[in-house]
C-alpha cells in the first residue's frame, strides 16, 4: 500500500507530487497517457498571469498571485525557461474606461504589485504594432511567459529525484473506499492507497462524482492557437490581452520563451474530453480577434496550429479540498491554472500535511538541472563539450538546432522520453518551421537504438500512434515469401 496516489501527471498533479515529496511518504502518480504533460498542460497560452483578472476573494485569485510570485525562483531552482516580460490589457474604446479601471482595482485588491494604467503614447512606445484603436492599457510588469512542458517536467523530475514513483499508460477505472483508504482499479491492475489526489484535468469531475455526495460538472473548453515562426520574433514583446469578456480574456498575442509568437485561444465548449482538433472556423476566429489587438499580424509565418482543452468547472473556481474521507480534489484547474501551479502543489501538500502530520525529509532535494542547451554556451565552451561528448556536435533538428546530445539526455534521464512528442517537449526537436519533416527519421533511429526496440514500435505519442509498420525490405521479403 502506498500513502498517496495522484491521478494525473499534468502540471497540477506533478506540482502536488513535487511538494508532497518533501515528506517521508510513498507517493505514486498515475496517468493514462505515455508521458508527463500530455493533456491540458501541453496545449495552453504558456503565460504566467499577474493575477489582476480572477475575482477578488476567490481561491483562484489567491493562488494565481501566490503562484506568480513563486515562479521566478522556481525557474532558477528547477531550471526551466521563464521570462518576466509583463502584460498589457488593451482598452479599445473610450467607453470601456470603467472596465479597465475596475480591472486595475481588482488587481490591486488581489495584491498584484506595480499595476498601473498607461495611455496611448506610452503604450505605442512599448508595442509599436498595437491596434490604432487602443486608447489605454493596464500594465502589469509581473506578468511573464514560461515553457509549460519544461515546468511540468521539472516538477515531475524533481519529485522523482525525491522518491515519487510514476506509472504511465495506466488508466484509472474505478475507485473504491476501504477500511484502510482506497482501492484503485486500473487497466494495469489494482493499487491500494491511504489517500487519493484527484488531479485528472477534464476528467476530474468523473472521479469526484464517483465518490462524493456533492456533484461537480466540468465542461471541456477548447482553445485554438496559431504559432508563428522565429522570423516573427519581436512583433510583440509583451503579452497583449483585450479586456475580459464572457469567456475570459479573449484572444491574446504573446511572445514565447523560445522566440516565437503565439496567438489564441478561442473558447469553444465541447463534449469530447479528447477533442483537441482545430477547426477552420476556430483558427479564422483567432486571426480575426488577434487583429483587434495588433495590426498586420504576420499570419503567413504561421508554422503550426493546435488546440487544447481547459477544465471549466461550472462555478469557475478551483476546487482544492478534501471532498471525501482521504480523497483530495485538485479539480476545475483552468486558466490561470498554469500560473497557479506552484501554489496549487503547495496548497495540496499543506492540506494533507495538516491532516496526516507526516515527517519532513532532512535530505529533500530542492534543485534540479534541466537538459543542457549548448546554444547557451560560448563557442569555446561548446567546442570543449563536443571534445568530451561528440554527440553535441551532431545537429539532428536543423530548424531548432537541437543536437544528438540533447536528445540522448532527454531519453536517458529519469522519466525519459519514449516517443517523438516526448523528445519534442523536452528538446524542441520537431517544433520548428518544418514541424519534424526532416528530423523525425533521425529521432526515431535514436529512440530505437537507445530503448533497444524496433523502429516499428516507436510512436508519435504513445500506443496507437506508430509511424511505420516495418522496414521496407523486410515487408517486401514477407510478401514475396507468401506469394
Amino acid at each position: 500500500m502506498v500513502d498517496v496516489v495522484i491521478i494525473g501527471a499534468g502540471v497540477s498533479g506533478c506540482a502536488a507530487a513535487r511538494w508532497l515529496s518533501r515528506y517521508r511518504i510513498n507517493v505514486l502518480v498515475l496517468d493514462k497517457e505515455e508521458d508527463v504533460c500530455c493533456g491540458t498542460s501541453k496545449a495552453n497560452s504558456a503565460i504566467v498571469h499577474a493575477g489582476f483578472d480572477a475575482k477578488n476573494g476567490t481561491l483562484m485569485a489567491e493562488l494565481n498571485v501566490r503562484g506568480s510570485e513563486m515562479m521566478e525562483q522556481l525557474s532558477v531552482d528547477l531550471d526551466f525557461a521563464y521570462k518576466r516580460c509583463g502584460s498589457l490589457v488593451l482598452c479599445l474604446d473610450e467607453n470601456d474606461r470603467d472596465k479597465l479601471n475596475a480591472l486595475y482595482e481588482n488587481g490591486v485588491k488581489n495584491g498584484v504589485k506595480d499595476l498601473r494604467i498607461i495611455e496611448r503614447e506610452e503604450l505605442v512606445g512599448m508595442e509599436p504594432n498595437v491596434s490604432d484603436n487602443a486608447v489605454a492599457a493596464l500594465w502589469a510588469p509581473t506578468g511573464a511567459i514560461v515553457c509549460p512542458f519544461g515546468m511540468t517536467l521539472a516538477f515531475a523530475e524533481n519529485a522523482a529525484a525525491n522518491g515519487v514513483q510514476f506509472r504511465f499508460d495506466t488508466e484509472v477505472k474505478k475507485l473504491e473506499r476501504t477500511e484502510k483508504g482506497w482501492k484503485i482499479e486500473t487497466n494495469q491492475g489494482t493499487i491500494e492507497a491511504k489517500a487519493v489526489v484527484n488531479a485528472a484535468g477534464v476528467y476530474a469531475d468523473l472521479f469526484h462524482n464517483e465518490v462524493c455526495e456533492d456533484k461537480i460538472h466540468i465542461t471541456p473548453r477548447r482553445g485554438d492557437y496559431l504559432l508563428l515562426d522565429h522570423t516573427a520574433s519581436g512583433f510583440v514583446t509583451h503579452t497583449v490581452f483585450q479586456l475580459p469578456g464572457k469567456f475570459g480574456k479573449g484572444v491574446l498575442v504573446t511572445p514565447t520563451v523560445h522566440d516565437n509568437i503565439l496567438a489564441g485561444p478561442t473558447a469553444i465548449d465541447v463534449e469530447n474530453r479528447e477533442g483537441t482538433n482545430t477547426t477552420a472556423e476556430g483558427l479564422a476566429d483567432v486571426m480575426k480577434k488577434a487583429g483587434f489587438s495588433v495590426k498586420n499580424l504576420p499570419t503567413r509565418q504561421t508554422i503550426t496550429s493546435f488546440a487544447g482543452l481547459r477544465a471549466h468547472e461550472d462555478g469557475h473556481e478551483f476546487i482544492i479540498r478534501e471532498s471525501a474521507e482521504d480523497f483530495f480534489d485538485c479539480a476545475g484547474i483552468e486558466s490561470p491554472g498554469l500560473s497557479s501551479a506552484p501554489a496549487i502543489g503547495e496548497r495540496v501538500a499543506s492540506l494533507m500535511q495538516a491532516k496526516y502530520g507526516w515527517e519532513e525529509k532532512k535530505d529533500f532535494i530542492d534543485k534540479r538541472k534541466g537538459i543542457l542547451d549548448p546554444k547557451t554556451l560560448s563557442r569555446e565552451e561548446w567546442n570543449k563539450l563536443i571534445e568530451k561528448e561528440p554527440a553535441y556536435g551532431q545537429i539532428i533538428c536543423r530548424c531548432e538546432s537541437v543536437t544528438e546530445g540533447e536528445i540522448l539526455d532527454a531519453i536517458r534521464r529519469p522519466l525519459g522520453a519514449k516517443s517523438l512528442d516526448g523528445v519534442k517537449r523536452r528538446t524542441r526537436a520537431g517544433m520548428g518551421r518544418c514541424q519534424a519533416g526532416f528530423c523525425s527519421p533521425r529521432v526515431m533511429e535514436i529512440l530505437s537504438r537507445e530503448r533497444k526496440v524496433p523502429l516499428s514500435s516507436i510512436t508519435k505519442n504513445g500506443k496507437g500512434s506508430e509511424l511505420i509498420v516495418g522496414v521496407a525490405k523486410d515487408v517486401y521479403e514477407e510478401v514475396r515469401h507468401e506469394a
